[in-house]
């Protein structure tokens, strides 16, 4: 038994110092749980809540809408008898075109509005506006991107005003902003005279540098901070409008914008394939509702495309 007198613990007295030990360890462990966790920063949530004095601008064609609004309201105007099968011909290989390159022709654009300007011209404003509304249920319902929607409604849920700015005309801009629920639309503005279409424009179409003076003259009438708004595009053509503002997003860029965007560490998202482009970052009130909606998009592209 003596052998195993080792495990047997000595009785020792304490002495000053492991006295001071023992409580000094009492005492941080004490702290230690009483302590609150680290604070991990968090992303600023975007967009901010109440904040009226910020806005969100989208662009219409490609970055709401897949394909060209102005496109498909050319179909809608054939299966009318606005135009003959050879106009529709053209119609067709424009927004082929355009929903394979993905950008924005300046060429195939002005053909397109010229051919729609001479189409509506002798037409009232009313009929078109009519029929804008059976057209979008036909062929523009079901191409809005999903995860694009999301990102409106973040805005929307958060109490601030949506704007689509688009070179399409207005009459179609406002009839999509009226279905999605968003504050209204900036648009090309056809001329007319007591209702009738003359088959002339008001000013250029709304392309480019003209969208960014658009907005701007819209966030100094509606009182609004540049720097806290908003805007959402797929061209490099709508650079000016995505400088103007201090929160910028690429949604399904074109070449030229997304280097633009890396660059500039832009906020990038692309809903056209069900993989991950790039990511800067994306408005935390609308993550998961804009991942969702890429994702159901691009089941819906694959089982088209079967």
């Amino acid at each position: 038994m003596a052998a195993l007198g080792w495990l047997t613990p000595r009785r020792r007295s304490a002495t000053a110092r492991s006295v001071l030990a023992g409580e000094a360890s009492a005492e941080a462990a004490r702290k230690s749980s009483q302590a609150a966790p680290p604070a991990t920063p968090e992303e600023p949530q975007f967009p901010v809540i109440g904040d009226d004095r910020a806005a969100a601008f989208f662009d219409l064609d490609n970055t709401v809408m897949q394909g060209a609004a102005l496109f498909h309201f050319g179909r809608g105007l054939y299966k009318r008898k606005f135009f003959e099968t050879r106009d529709l011909a053209r119609f067709a290989w424009q927004q082929a075109w355009f929903r394979l390159a993905g950008v924005e022709d300046p060429e195939h654009m002005q053909d397109a509005r010229d051919s729609a300007l001479s189409i509506v011209k002798g037409h009232r404003v009313a009929e078109l506006e009519s029929i804008g509304e059976e057209i979008y249920d036909e062929y523009m319902a079901d191409r809005i991107w999903p995860g694009t929607r999301a990102l409106a409604q973040a805005h929307l849920d958060a109490g601030q005003k949506v704007w689509l700015v688009t070179a399409a005309p207005v009459e179609i801009a406002q009839v999509i902003a009226r279905r999605l629920g968003l504050t209204g639309a900036l648009g090309t503005v056809a001329e007319s005279v007591d209702g009738v279409y003359t088959g002339k424009l008001v000013g250029e179409p709304l392309h480019g540098p003209a969208k960014a003076e658009a907005v701007r003259a819209l966030a100094s009438a509606e009182g609004l901070d540049l720097s806290r708004c908003a805007a959402y595009s797929d061209s490099h053509n709508d650079i000016p409008m995505l400088s103007l503002v201090g929160h910028p997003y690429a949604i399904n860029p074109d070449a030229k914008l997304r280097r633009h965007a890396r660059e500039q560490d832009w906020r990038l998202r692309d809903y056209r394939t069900g993989r991950k482009a790039a990511k800067v970052g994306i408005p935390a009130a609308a993550g998961v509702g804009a991942v969702a909606g890429g994702t159901a998009a691009a089941i819906a592209l694959s089982r088209r495309r079967r």
